[in-house]
């Protein structure tokens, strides 16, 4: 069972990084750009991309905001 619930929080990190993604392209934006916008490094949108960091809801409204997108929470009741 632990398996399963480490596999589920993996498939919803790789969710997120894969929409952020898709935004950034749809924007037609780069990651400097991104940074730009978001005041800050790209190295810090890089990781972000990446999975490798804990973004805060601040940081990844900041990201959604920089393109274009606006970001909402969708409660979803565990199994």
């Amino acid at each position: 069972m632990a398996v399963k619930n480490e596999y589920d929080l993996l498939e919803t990190e790789f969710s997120l990084v894969d929409q952020l993604l898709s935004m950034r392209s749809k924007a037609g934006l780069t990651q400097e750009q991104v940074a730009e916008k978001m005041h800050t490094q790209k190295s810090n949108v890089s990781r972000l991309e990446t999975g490798n960091t804990n973004p805060s809801w601040s940081t990844l409204l900041k990201y959604a905001h920089a393109c274009g997108y606006e970001l909402s929470l969708k409660p979803q009741k565990m199994n």
